[in-house]
């Protein structure tokens, strides 16, 4: 089935939705699941949600090319990068694009003994120096939808002996993504994989990176249901000794959004996003809007043009206003009549 008739079949907005950079829509399929989750719940009716769990973080490992045992299932990106932060020897130093995502950096500064770097994202692979013992970055930053050179990131690293934290938040789901590449990886589901809030994933290597899991609860353990009591005996063996107690209504949700990527595939999905966002590029410069360069992304910052989201969001299309800028995001449920209408409603300069 062609993209756009599988997208019709299992999205409706009822706007012109142009803001999956801040949250995606769910389609029909896993709204259907949860409904049906809460009713048996309601109903006392007993489902296996946490089949959907391990359905979702499988379909996950597949969706970004790691096995699923490099995989933990969590809810929140800013946990897992405070898992990584947590983990650093006292005095290491850390090296951040400036500006990026608060949930990736912030834990980070939240350890008064390390020593943070900042960078420009352009400069980030150069700025790895000896002695750096942790890099870590979005692969394509929220603000303005830049794109990160992770390949000369990754070298870098590994050339000085650095390890690599990548957010995959603004890229899994449309952005071709080897989480196996880095040492660690964390993604929120709830954008671009089109899962309910509540999705978390983290990847890690496959001696499990030197992590401590100090939030380790009973489905931690290698055989939860026998590590309800006392202290876990056993953790799990894989990256699921990393999982948070999971919010299983929305990996309900979830398995049957993942499974609708897999479906359509991260290349086509990929070709008709930027395919979209270049279009809009092109109609903005008749108009004189010169959007932030971020060549080959999904997502389009225009500076100037962020007040102008209240108004438009009254006439039914919906995007961003971050830091003063414009920032519309195309996706597989947006047509090109969706970006015209867009550029139809924007003054000319």
């Amino acid at each position: 089935m062609e993209l756009d008739s599988l997208a019709r079949g299992e999205f409706a907005p009822q706007t012109t939705y142009l803001n999956t950079a801040s949250t995606g829509l769910l389609p029909a399929r896993a709204v259907t699941a949860m409904s049906e989750a809460l009713a048996a719940s309601a109903a006392g009716r007993p489902t296996d949600m946490f089949a959907d769990v391990e359905a979702s973080r499988a379909a996950y490992a597949r969706i970004v090319g790691v096995p699923v045992r490099r995989v933990a299932a969590g809810a929140s990106v800013a946990v897992y990068a405070g898992l990584v932060a947590a983990s650093l020897p006292e005095g290491a130093e850390v090296l951040l694009a400036e500006a990026d995502f608060s949930s990736v950096v912030n834990p980070f500064h939240m350890r008064q003994d390390l020593k943070v770097r900042t960078t420009p994202l352009e400069r980030l692979a150069e700025a790895v120096r000896p002695g750096t013992a942790l890099v870590a970055v979005s692969a394509v930053q929220s603000a303005d939808g830049r794109i990160a050179d992770l390949g000369a990131i990754r070298d870098a690293a590994r050339a000085h002996g650095a390890r690599t934290l990548v957010d995959m938040s603004q890229g899994a789901g449309w952005y071709p993504l080897d989480a196996g590449a880095y040492d660690y990886t964390v993604a929120v589901g709830f954008k671009w994989l089109t899962t309910p809030r509540g999705v978390a994933f983290l990847t890690v290597p496959d001696d499990l990176g030197g992590l401590n899991p100090i939030f380790a609860g009973w489905v931690a353990g290698e055989r939860p249901w026998d590590s309800c009591y006392g202290p876990i005996e056993e953790l799990a063996h894989s990256a699921r000794r990393f999982d948070e107690s999971p919010a299983l209504f929305s990996y309900t949700g979830a398995r049957h959004s993942l499974a609708l990527v897999e479906e359509l595939g991260i290349e086509r999905i990929h070709a008709h996003n930027t395919a979209l966002a270049d279009r809009f590029r092109a109609g903005l410069a008749p108009l004189g809007h010169e959007p932030v360069a971020a060549p080959g992304s999904a997502i389009v910052s225009v500076p100037g043009l962020g007040h102008r989201q209240e108004e438009l969001s009254g006439v039914g299309v919906e995007l961003s206003n971050r830091a003063g800028n414009m920032r519309a995001s195309f996706h597989l449920y947006t047509a090109a009549e969706d970006v015209d209408r867009l550029l139809e409603l924007l003054p000319a300069r």
